[in-house]
This record gives C-alpha cells, structure tokens and sequence, in this order.
C-alpha cells in the first residue's frame, strides 16, 4: 500500500506542479492552498518512495530542480514570442515546491543513518 500510495503522491504531484506552473496567472486565488497540496505530496514522496540506495541520487537531482528554481529570470528571458519561458518558470518554480519538502525527508533520513554508525 505505500509503495502505490508514494508512487501516485509522486505522479500526482508532478502533474499538479505542471498545470499550477502554467495556470500560475489564473489561480493565483487558490496559490496558497495549491502549495500546500504540493508540499504534502513531497512529503509523502520523501517518506515512501525514496531508499536508501536512491537517497543520493534523489538528493543530487533535488538540489539540481531548486538550483534552476532560482534562476526563473533567465527561464523567463526565453521567448519565442509565446511566452514560452513565463510557462517554464512556473513550472520548474513549482516542481522546487514539490521537490524541497521531499529532498528536506530523504536528507534528514541520511543523516540518521549516519548518525546510527
């Protein structure tokens, strides 16, 4: 039951973080209680769906997703004269939401293990 429940949290909240990135103008009424959502899928993605084994890899790609996260002036800087980089903002912005609070889990967890040997 975890492992489903983790595995649909994940792709659920990749969709949401997609379709909150575009719509990001349009929902700005709901962007608190959108975030909120997001957060507690990545939670849930860092306490199930993440192993041991996967834990550095996750934690590499995580600081890989907030490190462009930072730099949504330069994905806004891309236009193809459809705003095509307005959209990719939101979108990587978003995924840092959904991701952190992940990443937060699964380095936590690490340190508890190393913190046991």
């Amino acid at each position: 039951m975890g492992s489903k429940l983790g595995r649909w949290a994940f792709i659920i909240g990749v969709l949401l973080a997609i379709v909150v990135g575009v719509f990001s103008a349009n929902l700005s009424g709901y962007a608190g209680t959108l975030s909120l959502v997001l957060v507690v899928l990545g939670l849930v993605v860092g306490f199930l769906n993440i192993t041991e084994k996967e834990t550095t890899p996750f934690l590499i790609a995580a600081a890989a997703l907030m490190l462009t996260a930072t730099s949504v002036d330069t994905l806004k800087s891309i236009d193809l004269g459809m705003s095509l980089g307005n959209y990719l903002a939101g979108i990587v912005s978003q995924i840092a939401v959904f991701v952190a609070p992940a990443a937060v889990i699964v380095a936590l967890k690490a340190i508890n293990t190393l913190a046991k040997d």
